[in-house]
Order: structure tokens, then sequence, then C-alpha cells
């Protein structure tokens, strides 16, 4: 059963950096490319993201830039394919419209 999460610009945004397929990203590397974000903004979200289990991070306590900047982060692999489709929302609309053939 698919879960219908609902996710704000800035969520999409880190998501999209971090990567949907699972890999690690280390923290350092996630800031460079997340440059146009506001640092309190970025801690935000990405607290956020961990918070509802959609990334994980090897450390358990991101309060500071530093922190961020020690550690990896990863989707979570159980939402991965229900994070996609709310990244993407436009995909999963043409897969539901996609009309069933019949065997027969």
């Amino acid at each position: 059963m698919a879960r219908e999460i609902k996710l704000d610009g800035g969520e999409i945004t880190l998501l999209k950096k971090i990567g949907l397929s699972g890999t690690q990203v280390y923290g350092k590397m996630l800031i460079d490319r997340t440059e146009g974000m506001e640092t309190a903004e970025f801690l935000n979200t990405l607290t956020g993201l961990i918070d509802q289990g959609y990334v994980i991070s090897n450390k358990v306590n991101i309060r500071l830039i530093e922190d961020v900047e020690r550690a990896f982060f990863r989707v979570n692999a159980a939402y991965a394919k229900d994070l996609r489709d709310a990244v993407n929302p436009g995909r999963r609309r043409e897969q539901e419209r996609t009309p069933r053939r019949r065997r027969g």
C-alpha cells in the first residue's frame, strides 16, 4: 500500500540533493550542493526529514552546521519509492491514468 507523502519545496530540494537511490552523501558535499539555502532553513528541513524517518544519518543530534559536515546521510529505503512519487508527482499521475489491459 502506497503512502501519501506531502513535501514542501525545501524538502523536495534536499531530497533531490541527497539522491533517492539510497547511496550515502557526505554532509560537507550536501552543504555544497545546497548553497542557495539559508543555514537555518537547511538545518530545519534536514532535521524534519530525519525526524519523520525519511532520511537516515549516522549522527544522532544534528543541531549545528558543523554536525552536518561530519555526518553521512541517505534516504530511508523503506520510504524510497513513496518519496520518489512525492518528488515527481507527474510521474505518479501518468501511471494512474494508464488503463489496464484485460487478458482474455
